[in-house]
C-alpha cells in the first residue's frame, strides 16, 4: 500500500479544510493527525516494529516539506505517531484542546496525569502559555496521592482533592520572613491565582469578614464560595506550625457560618487551614471531617 500518498492526501485535505472551515479546524487537525499516526505506524510495519522505523518518518518528512512546505518536519510526523499510539484505546479526545495542548501532554508517560491536566484545560479554559506554567509548577505532582487514585479509577472527585500540598504564593516582594497579615496581602494581590491553586470554581467572598462571637467581634481571614460544590469556605492563614488551637479556631468560625450565613439549600461549611508547617498529630486527632491543611510555599 502507498502510505506515502494516503498521508500526503490526509494533510492535504486538512490544510484545505482549513481554509475553507475554520469554526471546525481544530476537531479536524486532531483527527488529521490522529489518522497520519495510524497510517505512518502501518507503514513502520506494525507497533512492535514502529521504533526501528524513524527512516521511514525521516523520509516521509522530506518529501512531504518538499512537496507541502513548512510543517512536516521528523519531530512533527513523530508526534502524530505518538498521538495516534496514546489515544488509540481512548473512546473520545477532548475537541476542546488543541494540537498545541496535546503536544505539551505528549510528553507524559501517565494517564492519571494527563487527565488531571486534561480536566482543568477544559474547566479553567487554559491556554497552552498556562498549562506551561501550571505543568512547570507541577501542580499535578503536589495532589494527594489518594486524588491521583480517584483519578486513575475515575472515581468521583470532592472539593478537598484538587487542594494543592504545598500551595504556591507569588512572593512579589521577594519578603524573607512575612506576618499574617503580609501572607494575606501576597494572596490578594494574586487572587486568581490562589483560587486556582485551592482547585476549581472558588469565588471571593471578602478578607478580614467580620463576625460577632457573643461581645466580641472575630475576623475570618479569608471566605469563599464554591459554586459546584454550593459551599462556603472558610480559610486561616498561619505562619507558624499548625497547632491543636488553629483547629478550634477554624471550627468555631465554619459553625457560625452555617449558623448565620448558609442557607437550607446550602452544604454545609468547610474550613481550609494554609500553614507554613504541617503537623501529621493535630489532624491525626481533628474529629471534624470538613477541615483540612495545606503548607504554603512562597514562589
Amino acid at each position: 500500500m502507498d502510505y506515502y500518498n494516503k498521508i500526503k492526501n490526509e494533510l492535504i485535505n486538512n490544510e484545505v479544510y482549513k481554509k475553507v472551515k475554520d469554526y471546525s479546524k481544530n476537531r479536524n487537525d486532531l483527527m488529521t493527525y490522529y489518522n497520519v499516526g495510524k497510517l505512518l505506524i502501518k507503514a513502520q510495519g506494525g507497533e512492535t516494529r514502529a521504533k526501528y522505523g524513524n527512516n521511514i518518518i525521516k523520509e516521509y518528512s522530506r518529501k512531504l516539506s518538499n512537496e507541502l512546505g513548512k510543517g512536516y518536519t521528523f519531530t512533527a510526523l513523530v508526534r502524530m505517531r505518538q498521538f495516534y499510539l496514546q489515544y488509540k484505546n481512548v473512546a473520545t479526545m477532548s475537541q476542546l484542546l488543541t494540537w498545541s495542548h496535546y503536544i505539551e501532554l505528549l510528553k507524559f508517560n501517565d494517564n492519571s496525569k494527563i487527565n488531571y491536566y486534561v480536566n482543568i484545560i477544559e474547566t479553567q479554559n487554559l491556554s497552552v502559555r498556562q498549562l506551561r506554567e501550571k505543568i512547570k509548577n507541577k501542580e499535578y505532582e503536589r495532589l494527594d496521592n489518594k486524588t491521583r487514585e480517584k483519578l486513575i479509577s475515575k472515581v468521583n472527585i470532592k472539593i478537598e482533592d484538587y487542594i494543592k500540598n504545598p500551595i504556591l504564593i507569588k512572593n512579589i516582594y521577594n519578603y524573607s520572613k512575612i506576618s499574617e497579615k503580609i501572607l494575606k496581602q501576597l494572596i490578594l494581590e494574586d487572587l486568581d491565582n490562589f483560587l486556582k491553586e485551592l482547585g476549581s470554581d472558588f469565588c471571593y467572598v471578602g478578607n478580614e469578614y467580620k463576625i460577632k462571637l457573643g461581645n466580641r467581634y472575630n475576623y475570618i481571614d479569608i471566605l469563599l464560595y464554591n459554586i459546584k460544590y454550593n459551599c462556603y469556605t472558610v480559610i486561616e492563614l498561619k505562619v507558624t506550625e499548625l497547632r491543636k488551637e488553629h483547629i478550634g479556631q477554624i471550627k468555631m468560625y465554619m459553625n457560625y457560618i452555617d449558623k448565620s450565613l448558609k442557607s437550607v439549600s446550602q452544604d454545609k461549611t468547610i474550613g481550609i487551614i494554609i500553614c507554613r508547617k504541617d503537623n501529621q498529630f493535630v489532624m491525626e486527632y481533628c474529629s471534624d471531617q470538613r477541615i483540612f491543611r495545606t503548607i504554603y510555599n512562597l514562589n
